[in-house]
């Protein structure tokens, strides 16, 4: 009888890429097909409620119901048109993925039907907010919960071979009002930036009205085939491989990075961007990454809620549009032992309603203080909040890549690269000439910034927050998450630091400093106080580790404890100030955070449990029965094998460790499960209940190398890797 793993690889290997047209040979000509786009408003829409829609998508003006009955109406003959014969609510609940509840347009009518969309049901929907995770805001019992229409994110179509459904991008609150998911605290977090950083725009051009957050996002994944996905029970429930040695060949050759990609990949990467674009999605750049099987895709920059918005749609896409290809995407951010995990790097900028870019240098003295200004304000503001920083990004699964050397360390440094630090050094230590009229000449011996500054910045990959030019990247996002969480806490962090960089400079003003003057007193003071999370060396090293304890820099390297910084006063303060959280709401997503780390730590545990008791004990015992045979088969005849009974031994150590740790660590997860304190509770699943997983896995890869490779029952990383 043929195993699953051998059948999983004929499967693989005969595999035949399915045929993939795109709409036109030019992406212009299909992008965006599938958005109700403003040229699609502008079709459907009367001039008067097209104008109000599009003030409240820069603006935030309200809509009013007799204005949304007509958008919905709009909404609806252009989504009929398409085919579409549904609409949902698509939100983000606190589960890291989408969500979406189906409602046909049809509604009986008399003897007949007719289609039907208002606009209340455009505007809010009622969806269960007890059956997602709400950290105790409602009770199973307490059921209602809304989703309110997000103006600023445009509906699109999702097509499938069954049909095709309107999407309307939503927030969802409960019943009582507090936010449940990633959009509502993100959307409050733009808005307090945005004022915040219009407001000290004023200092330099009085025609700002409005600042926008932009965004560009890379993501990293891994592809396998679905077969050999299949024949892996951990990788099919927990995203990742528990067991299985290293191959022979790994990422060791750097061959894989920027290399030809392979064809059956190039057609499903064709396939998914063709999809990704007619929902508006601008992908921009494709390529193999440094790990085998392991690749990139990243859109042009977009306002920060589309971008993030289209991320979770692409990963949502990624994932279908997979299963056509008989392939299955690895979106967790270390699926493989010994090799790269994956990441999300998010590219963040500011961007004024007048085209400037404010994190890039100017060409006069009075841009370059405006830009000096904002970046500044970010270092101050990172310096401030690094543990908050820390804990927006901190997840289960990134604990396993943060530090791996291919990813950023648990400690949150800043890059700049080294002719900005020496400009920030020469600002720190020159004095300011208040008797000096001239503005070039504010600032005694310090030039001004170099315009060429945007292509002489150098890389730090090991640097978690770098800034490349004209944005900060913020490299130690894992690729499996929603980059709201860290988005919002970026951008809250540097709204409350525009604001208490404006009041000192007015205080300044007051007292009759001439405002440069003022600013550049303020940025002086920013530089020497933040000086400290400046790092510009190998954040992989121990060096770094030591150094970075001596500047009082905080080196969490676990979830758990990475998350208690969303409860200190000085968060609950910044929280507050910038309207983002409750205090009920940033205590029930601790919660949810928590639990979601030592649930998952569960599954895999049992994963771990079943996987080995069931599938590699038993395989190594009946390799080893046929060795205790042939060895008694040899001995009959007069041969003493000593080999064979050497690898019968080991066979025996190797399976009894395996045996006793499974056995201890079931023991071990009875005690946990019965901790009743959250916190408490993933912590000892951390540390008393992870700590099995090591051992367990380093004899269960010992005899995978020891059993015969034909009943050895999971498929192995040379297959799972470099299976074209």
């Amino acid at each position: 009888m043929k195993s699953l793993r051998t059948i999983a690889l004929k499967e693989a290997q005969n595999r035949i890429s399915p045929e993939v047209k795109s709409p036109s040979s030019k992406i212009s000509d299909f992008f965006g097909a599938n958005v109700f786009d403003k040229k699609k408003m502008r079709d459907f829409l009367s001039k008067d409620v097209y104008e109000k829609l599009i003030s409240s998508i820069n603006q935030g003006e309200l809509i009013n119901s007799d204005d949304a009955n007509q958008i919905a109406t709009a909404m609806k003959a252009w989504a009929m048109s398409a085919g579409a014969t549904h609409y949902t609510h698509w939100f983000q609940p606190l589960t890291g993925t989408t969500a979406e509840k189906h409602d046909s347009f049809f509604e009986p009518s008399g003897d007949g039907a007719i289609e039907k969309f208002s606009g209340s049901a455009l505007v809010q929907q009622e969806p269960d907010a007890s059956s997602f995770p709400n950290g105790g805001i409602r009770n199973t019992f307490e059921a209602r919960g809304y989703t309110a229409w997000d103006p600023s994110s445009p509906a699109f179509i999702m097509e499938s071979k069954a049909g095709k459904t309107l999407c309307i991008p939503t927030v969802f609150v409960s019943y009582t009002g507090e936010a449940l998911d990633y959009k509502a605290p993100l959307l409050k977090a733009l808005a307090a930036l945005d004022k915040a950083a219009v407001d000290v725009c004023q200092y330099f051009d009085k025609s700002i009205t409005k600042v926008n957050a932009s965004l560009g996002i890379e993501q990293e994944y891994f592809l396998v085939d679905e077969s050999l996905f299949n024949a892996r029970p951990d990788l099919l429930l927990t995203g990742r491989t528990l067991f299985g040695h290293m191959s022979a060949k790994g990422q060791q050759l750097e061959d894989h990075y920027f290399g030809s990609i392979p064809e059956r990949v190039f057609t499903y990467m064709v396939d998914f961007e063709n999809e990704a674009l007619k929902l508006g999605i601008p992908l921009k750049t494709r390529h193999n990454e440094v790990a085998p099987s392991q690749f990139e895709c990243a859109p042009i920059y977009e306002e920060i809620n589309l971008a993030i918005d289209h991320n979770q749609l692409l990963m949502d896409l990624m994932e279908k549009v997979a299963r056509r290809h008989h392939f299955r995407v690895l979106l967790h951010e270390k699926p493989y032992a010994g090799i790269n995990g994956s990441g999300k790097h998010n590219n963040w900028s500011l961007i004024t309603d007048t085209g400037k870019n404010l994190l890039a240098p100017g060409k006069t003295p009075k841009n370059n203080l405006m830009f000096l200004t904002f970046f500044v304000n970010t270092i101050k503001a990172v310096s401030e909040h690094a543990d908050l920083l820390r804990a927006s990004i901190a997840s289960v699964s990134n604990d396993h890549r943060l530090g791996a050397n291919e990813a950023p360390p648990a400690i949150i440094s800043i890059f700049l690269g080294s002719q900005l630090n020496d400009v920030l050094d020469e600002i720190e230590h020159s004095r300011i000439s208040k008797k000096i009229k001239e503005d070039n000449a504010l600032w005694l011996g310090i030039p001004k910034i170099p315009q060429i500054l945007l292509d002489n910045t150098d890389r730090n990959r090991t640097s978690p927050f770098a800034f490349t030019g004209n944005k900060f990247e913020l490299r130690a996002v894992g690729s499996s998450a929603n980059s709201s969480a860290p988005m919002t806490i970026l951008n809250a962090i540097v709204a409350e630091q525009l604001v208490k960089f404006k009041a000192e400079v007015d205080k300044l003003i007051k007292k009759g400093d001439k405002k440069d003057i003022a600013l550049l007193t303020v940025i002086k003071k920013y530089i020497k106080e933040s000086k400290s999370i400046r790092f510009e060396g190998n954040g992989y090293s121990q060096e770094w580790e030591d150094e970075a304890a001596t500047r009082g820099l905080s080196n969490i390297k676990t979830t758990p404890k990475a998350l208690d910084a969303y409860l200190t006063d000085k968060s609950a303060d910044l929280f507050a100030t910038t309207g983002i959280y409750s205090k009920r709401e940033i205590h029930a997503r601790h919660e949810i955070m928590l639990e979601n780390f030592y649930k998952k730590l569960q599954i895999e545990a049992r994963v771990m449990g079943e996987v080995a008791n069931t599938a590699i004990i038993p395989a190594a015992i009946a390799y080893q029965n046929s060795l205790i045979t042939n060895v008694k088969g040899l001995k009959e005849v007069g041969v003493d094998s000593k080999s064979s009974l050497e690898i019968v031994k080991k066979l025996s150590e190797h399976l009894d460790i395996v045996k006793t740790n499974i056995d201890a660590m079931l023991e071990e997860r009875k005690v946990t499960n019965k901790i009743e304190d959250t916190r408490e509770k993933a912590i000892a699943y951390d540390e008393k209940v992870k700590s099995y997983f090591d051992t367990i896995r380093y004899h269960a890869d010992k005899l995978e190398q020891i059993v015969d490779d034909s009943v050895w029952p999971l498929p192995k990383f040379r297959e799972l890797l470099f299976m074209k």
